[in-house]
């Protein structure tokens, strides 16, 4: 593992000489890692506990529906539209979400649809459009309804025998109707991470399904038996060519679309190993940019940076030094 404070100095957009250091100021968790919100997994097997606290007027309900929910944008920003339980929908599945410090339970009712009768002012919207905006509490509440809510869509037959599943443990288990198994929320490990090399310089991809000019870090998934350190060296080999020498750890985030958590690196080539050679499938393109570079083209409008709830916008404003500017789109 390697310590990315000690790369040499360079200068910065006011003239100064900086280095890695400073350059990797603290910045806020990542959008879709926050939460507000304990999620009380004692309770998901007590059935009294949970009837009575669907039915305690405090508690309040989050209505998802193909991964997205009610907001409404007030004076303090986007918030999710939660509603009493006695004004939820009478259909759907309940997953209990967890209590706030205030003894506010919180529950997802799952439908096929959002419910039409709501104030005039809400709006459907998933996690890509609203997940940076939002609260801790509702980033939390927003990212475990819909994780659940993919989940449960996808895995309604058992792995084992075949036979349908019921939901149990409050929407965290499905048990099978036949041979009684099992089945919990998957999760795939997904590795993300921003390459430099000597120069300090990032490697950055494009896919060609993506819009034009967009460059990201690279990433794919851990493999089984697979470690993470391993998995970032051979998916940066196997897509643009570039051997991989030193892997850092940079933190995490759940990405439920539909079952992903994504781990950030960063990430040193070795010297000897810099030529870039793509796949031609993951990647179409791929380069080597410094900062002059990125910055340039971002003022340009020539190359495009990744979303703002994702890691590998993180990564990269923690490699550039600063947040990457409000005025460059995405």
């Amino acid at each position: 593992m390697s310590d990315h404070s000690q790369y040499d100095e360079r200068t910065g957009r006011d003239g100064t000489a900086v280095t890695s250091q400073d350059a990797a100021p603290p910045t806020a968790p990542l959008a879709l890692s926050r939460a507000g919100v304990d999620r009380a997994a004692h309770h998901r097997f007590d059935e009294p506990w949970l009837a009575a606290a669907w039915s305690h007027p405090t508690t309040r309900v989050l209505p998802v529906a193909g991964g997205e929910a009610f907001v409404v944008d007030t004076e303090k920003g986007t918030e999710l539209v939660l509603v009493p339980s006695f004004e939820a929908p009478d259909e759907g599945d309940r997953y209990f979400l967890g209590s706030d410090e205030d003894g506010v339970s919180y529950f997802a009712l799952a439908g096929e649809t959002l419910p039409g009768r709501l104030d005039g002012d809400a709006r459907p919207a998933g996690l890509r459009e609203v997940g940076g905006m939002l609260s801790d509490r509702d980033a939390g509440l927003l990212v475990h309804a819909v994780a659940l809510e993919n989940w449960h869509r996808l895995h309604s037959f058992c792995s084992r025998c075949g036979h349908p599943t019921r939901k149990a443990g409050a929407g965290h288990v499905r048990r099978c109707t036949s041979c009684a198994a099992e089945h919990y929320p998957r999760t795939d490990p997904a590795v993300i991470m921003l390459v430099t090399d000597e120069q300090d310089r990032c490697l950055l991809g494009r896919q060609t399904l993506w819009p034009e000019g967009r460059w990201s870090t690279l990433a794919g998934f851990v493999e089984p038996g697979e470690s993470l350190e391993q998995a970032v060296v051979r998916e940066v080999a196997e897509e643009a060519g570039v051997r991989v020498a030193e892997v850092e750890y940079v933190g995490s985030q759940p990405w439920p679309f539909p079952s992903s958590l994504m781990l950030g690196f960063m990430a040193r080539a070795h010297p000897d190993g810099t030529s870039i050679t793509v796949d031609g499938e993951e990647l179409s393109e791929a380069r080597w940019v410094s900062r002059e570079e990125l910055r340039a083209g971002w003022e340009s409008g020539e190359m495009l940076p990744p979303s703002g709830i994702s890691i590998a916008r993180h990564l990269i404003e923690r490699w550039y030094g600063e947040p990457i500017p409000a005025a460059v789109r995405w």
